[in-house]
Formats: C-alpha cells, sequence, structure tokens
C-alpha cells in the first residue's frame, strides 16, 4: 500500500516528514543550513530556504497534516501561500503541538485523517 498520508513538524531550524500508511512509518529528517551573512534579513533568508527545503521534501506527497507552534505555523503557511501556493491543497490541516514523539506524530495524524477521510469521502486508514 503506498504511502499516501504524511505528519510534517517543525520549527524554524528542524522538520520531521513522517510518511505512513497502516503498515508501514517513513520518516526523513531536515535541518536548516544556517549560514549567517552578516546582511540584513539574513534570517529570513535562511529560513525561506529552509521552508523552501521542507516543501521540496513535500512534493509527491497527496495528504499532510501541518505541526508545529502557531508561530511557524503562520510563518510556514505565509511562505507556502506566497512561495508555494501549489502545495496548499496538499496541506489537509494544521494542529499546534511542541515536541511530540515520532509515535505520538504518527497517532495523531492517523486519528487527523481517519476523520478527514472520511468527511470527504475517502476510506483510506484503518
Amino acid at each position: 500500500m503506498p504511502l499516501s498520508h504524511a505528519v510534517l513538524w517543525l520549527d524554524h531550524h528542524h522538520a520531521d516528514v513522517i510518511q505512513f500508511n497502516n503498515d508501514d512509518v517513513q520518516s526523513q529528517k531536515l535541518k536548516d543550513s544556517k549560514h549567517d551573512t552578516g546582511q540584513h534579513q539574513s534570517e529570513v533568508r535562511t529560513q525561506h530556504e529552509f521552508f523552501g527545503t521542507v516543501c521540496d521534501a513535500l512534493a509527491g506527497i497527496p495528504m499532510v497534516l501541518v505541526t508545529s507552534s502557531h508561530m511557524v505555523q503562520t510563518s510556514f503557511k505565509h511562505y507556502v501561500e506566497k512561495h508555494r501556493v501549489h502545495l496548499m491543497p496538499q496541506l489537509a490541516g494544521w494542529e499546534t503541538v511542541d515536541h511530540p514523539s515520532e509515535g505520538e506524530l504518527v497517532a495523531l495524524a492517523k486519528k487527523f485523517f481517519l476523520t478527514h477521510d472520511n468527511m470527504i469521502g475517502r476510506h483510506t486508514m484503518a
């Protein structure tokens, strides 16, 4: 069975992309490559580069639950809406969480997608 669902946890410097189905879990860890140039707003450029890397990792995943702090969600959502709008349909939901374990993230996502898929008439999670 293909891994059609994923949960993304991110902060401003790290991200975990966890794809799963009923039987399998695959995790990818991403980290920013912070390089301070000393230029005005270089931190914003670095964050945009990191968010771009995260978006690249989500390519081809049909349904993603985004989890993070509220502040990071706002920054990431703004980035996607401005620079990667084609990804918006893949982002099925947004949940505010602190620093959950991988198991807690997968459990949260499975519960979310069970409800989400039933609401849209897709029965892909058990």
